[in-house]
């Protein structure tokens, strides 16, 4: 399914086309903070294999000729409340904006505790520099 950010596309920025393939690469453990884009598929599962040492990893088909790969995780978190959202994916100038949140669980929300580690893998329709931007993250 091919996502399109439209959300917040004002003052010169046009939305880009991903999809995301967090889904289809299945549970990762990245241990700490991890953002990385990927012009192939070789570079995708070094970034993957790094980060994941002894698991078993399955990477989806990307067409590396019109799409590059994007990778943000958090590290570790206490408990399964966490999680990565897209907020929007924009070209402004010669970039592409990438804007992410992270939901944190508030004290009455049900969740389990253990070990989670919330991360996005973004198939980008672009091959343009690439910037994080994650309100609230220093």
């Amino acid at each position: 399914m091919l996502l399109l950010a439209l959300a917040g596309c004002g003052g010169g920025a046009r939305p880009v086309g991903y999809e995301n393939l967090t889904p289809k690469v299945g549970a990762l453990e990245f241990t700490h903070l991890t953002v990385d884009v990927s012009h192939s598929r070789g570079e995708l599962l070094g970034v993957l294999e790094r980060n994941n040492p002894g698991r078993k990893i399955s990477v989806p088909p990307v067409d590396y000729t019109r799409q590059e790969t994007f990778i943000v995780a958090a590290g570790p978190r206490s408990s399964t409340g966490y999680a990565l959202r897209v907020l929007r994916v924009e070209q402004k100038g010669g970039n592409v904006v990438v804007t992410v949140h992270e939901h944190t669980p508030s004290l009455g929300e049900p969740v389990q505790p253990g070990v989670t580690y919330p991360f996005l893998l973004l198939a980008l329709d672009s091959e343009k520099p690439v910037h994080l931007k994650w309100p609230g993250r220093p």
